[in-house]
């Protein structure tokens, strides 16, 4: 009798700690598609860059600095080949944009080029979505984190090896306002 109690003991074990496993697949697989999601946006986000740059350059020639931050920031961001990498470089493209809008509110007959509105519209949507799009990806890793901090989830995390991922944070420089001086 006490043979059989054991067996389903071990066999109700083996069940849990498979039900565990899938539930870390499945969130693991939920941060990843969160990221993919947001990369989408974030590449979205590099083709409209040039074509922004282009524009503000017919009005604004003498603000090479300012252009040629924006055009770094996007190569970095296109080129990036990790996570962290890419966090990064959205980064420096969102601190680069905004000394970009910044600067051409210096310029009233580009704020009222219908080309720079449409994609300055186009590029303020992106942006939304990837608000959004950021959101979801750090809701996604804190579920997925604390899943394998917690008891006892986290002795089936250790022993499958699942990691956590990081969050994405603004960086120093995304905190700051911006800052444009003529």
């Amino acid at each position: 009798m006490w043979i059989y109690i054991i067996i389903a003991i071990i066999v109700l074990i083996v069940i849990y700690a498979l039900a565990l496993y899938n539930s870390f697949v499945k969130l693991n697989n939920k941060v990843k598609e969160a990221f993919s999601t947001m990369d989408v946006y974030l590449k979205k986000r590099w083709d409209l860059i040039p074509n922004i740059v282009e524009t503000v350059k017919g009005y604004a020639k003498h603000e090479k600095d300012t252009l040629d931050a924006v055009i770094e920031a996007r190569s970095k961001a296109v080129s990036a080949t990790t996570k962290d990498d890419e966090i990064k470089a959205s980064g420096e493209v969102t601190q680069a944009l905004g000394r970009l809008f910044a600067l051409a509110e210096s310029y009233p007959e580009l704020k009222a080029n219908t080309n720079f509105l449409d994609l300055q519209n186009k590029l303020n949507e992106i942006e939304e979505k990837i608000r959004y799009a950021r959101q979801f990806y750090n809701d996604s890793v804190l579920t997925y984190k604390n899943k394998i901090e917690m008891f006892p989830s986290n002795i089936v995390a250790g022993m499958f090896n699942f990691k956590p991922e990081a969050f994405f944070e603004a960086t120093e420089e995304e905190r700051k306002n911006v800052q444009v001086k003529f």
